[in-house]
């Protein structure tokens, strides 16, 4: 065996009192900070642009008491993902419904509708269609956040593509603005 180059050194071997030593301090630097906590938390949630209060007595309208405007032959209509906010600030939440025909096959192309109903409280109806089914495009993210309706959409770029795989993505924003919902591509919109 050969004679280390390195001396050996007294403070490189672990003794119970450097365990000791160690654990004190732990506890030194626990038992401070306990002693240091951060303020109560005041923070508030900020309220969204253009939005009042809805009246108690009115609720979002129901997509199941609705008839969509969608042609789907024998098949019924279906609403596969729905949304309510207050969209046009004044106070009374709107709906909005992606609906698409209950094909036994394929990926049926979706309508995106905007579904409101008086303050007296009447019968939801549909006051907008934001996307029509006839595009042939699908919806596969959906939100109605701070008076906005976000939509994430595959589509195709020409019919010979096959109906199976959307080669187009496409990211939708629609906001009510001078009495009409205007379509817009959020930031970061892109297509594939």
């Amino acid at each position: 065996m050969q004679p280390s180059a390195v001396p050996e050194l007294a403070h490189t071997h672990t003794r119970p009192i450097h365990w000791l030593a160690t654990a004190t301090a732990v506890a030194g630097v626990v038992a401070l900070s306990s002693l240091f906590q951060p303020g109560a938390a005041t923070a508030a949630q900020p309220s969204a642009p253009e939005t009042r209060s809805a009246p108690a007595n009115v609720a979002a309208p129901d997509p199941a008491a609705v008839d969509f405007p969608i042609e789907c032959g024998p098949v019924k209509a279906v609403v596969e993902k729905k949304a309510s906010g207050d969209l046009d600030g004044d106070g009374i939440p709107e709906t909005v419904a992606v609906v698409h025909c209950d094909s036994p096959m394929g990926t049926p192309p979706d309508g995106v509708y905007v579904l409101t109903r008086g303050r007296d409280g009447g019968a939801p109806r549909v006051v907008a269609t934001l996307l029509d089914p006839k595009d042939g495009t699908t919806v596969s993210g959906f939100a109605v956040r701070d008076g906005a309706v976000t939509a994430a959409l595959l589509g195709y770029s020409s019919s010979d593509v096959p109906r199976c795989c959307p080669d187009v993505h496409s990211d939708a924003k629609w906001r009510w603005q001078k009495g009409a919902f205007v379509r817009s591509a959020p930031a970061g919109a892109r297509s594939v």
